[in-house]
């Protein structure tokens, strides 16, 4: 019995030294002193099989190991409590005097910050700022701009067609000028560009009306430095009472002044598109290059900004608006141009890719 109760002593000794935490530490607390299954409590029970003599020696013997053991287990639980207060202060402790962690934040598309400032500057001048569907009708994106059928932009190869062909409008007879057979119907489509937002605005507002309208366009074409299948375009628009070409250039330049922050270099040069007459190229000096020629202005020097010109009558006649009266100007901002003008972004196909290192450049949110 002597032998045991000494060897519950040692093992009791190097087991508590190996603990590392208290919940290893209950569980050798039960093991060796548990009423049930306890190792020194089993031992005890064999007690009743001595004499009353070796009852007494070897029960105060039995004690002193007990109260020994209980000593090193509050011993060892204090030091274990002791360890862990240390390591949870250690980690929740801060520093006040050191410099602060700066959180992570986003940041604005670079398109996204220059169309802003040219919210801001376009409601300067009186403009509204509009929006318009990116799933657009035949009718709208084409026919109300005075677009023919035979106009090659209407060609699978140019336009993303959408399956699915829009009803015949009650409310609005003139929108079913655009359906004249089953093979023309009004087809879905991404639209090619932001000017059919001219038409719906002219609708619903009429004259006079100052109106700009941002948003992404589609084109199916292949991409290079300085073309995309995706990009945004800003439109614009203004109808009243005798507008001239004068009109034009002067928001233009205004235009072009605001977001750049210095004089712009541009250039006029005649130019066909069939929603504006007479029509008009609008092309600033290539900044990426100072002129000099480079990819992105295909080393000519000049980059084409903006096809813009006089609003046709036949628009004028699709958005209700009498053209004997009213007249007025369109243009359609090429906007992910001039974000590249603007920060000198050699490559349009960066807008797109998605990669943060190039996009973290703007400055955050």
């Amino acid at each position: 019995m002597r032998k045991q109760l000494e060897q519950l002593r040692r093992e009791a000794g190097e087991a508590l030294d190996k603990i590392k935490s208290l919940i290893d530490l209950e569980k050798a607390e039960i093991k060796l002193l548990g009423r049930k299954d306890g190792k020194l409590n089993a031992m005890l029970k064999s007690l009743k099989n001595l004499s009353e003599k070796e009852k007494k020696q070897f029960g105060k013997l039995a004690n002193e190991i007990k109260n020994e053991i209980t000593a090193l287990i509050a011993e060892k639980r204090l030091d274990l409590e002791k360890k862990e207060t240390l390591k949870a202060v250690e980690e929740d402790w801060i520093d006040v005097t050191l410099p602060g962690i700066k959180p992570k934040q986003g940041s604005l598309h670079p398109v996204s910050i220059v169309q802003y400032e040219l919210e801001d500057l376009f409601r300067s001048l009186g403009f509204m700022i509009l929006d318009g569907p990116e799933l657009e009708s035949d009718y709208y994106n084409f026919e109300a701009l005075n677009i023919p059928s035979h106009h090659p932009a209407r060609d699978t190869q140019d336009t993303f067609y959408i399956k699915g062909k829009i009803q015949k409008s009650k409310a609005c007879p003139e929108r079913n000028r655009g359906i004249k057979s089953k093979e023309n119907q009004e087809r879905l489509l991404l639209r090619t560009h932001t000017s059919p937002v001219q038409v719906r605005a002219m609708q619903e507002f009429g004259a006079p009306l100052r109106a700009i309208a941002p948003g992404r366009v589609f084109r199916y074409e292949a991409s290079d430095a300085s073309h995309e299948n995706t990009f945004c375009q800003l439109e614009g628009l203004m109808v009243e009472k005798n507008i001239s070409i004068c009109n034009l250039i002067a928001v233009m330049k205004t235009l072009l002044k605001g977001i750049f922050k210095r004089d712009v270099k541009i250039r006029l040069r005649p130019g066909y598109f069939p929603f504006v007459e007479p029509g008009f190229e609008l092309d600033i000096e290539c900044l990426i290059c100072g002129g000099r020629g480079c990819s992105v202005c295909k080393q000519s020097g000049w980059v084409e900004l903006l096809p813009c010109g006089l609003v046709h009558p036949n628009v004028l006649r699709a958005g209700h608006i009498d053209p004997e009266k009213f007249s007025g100007f369109a243009f359609g901002l090429g906007l992910t141009r001039l974000v590249m003008m603007r920060y000198g972004i050699n490559d349009i196909r960066l807008f797109n890719a998605g990669d943060l290192r190039f996009l973290e450049q703007f400055g955050a949110i």
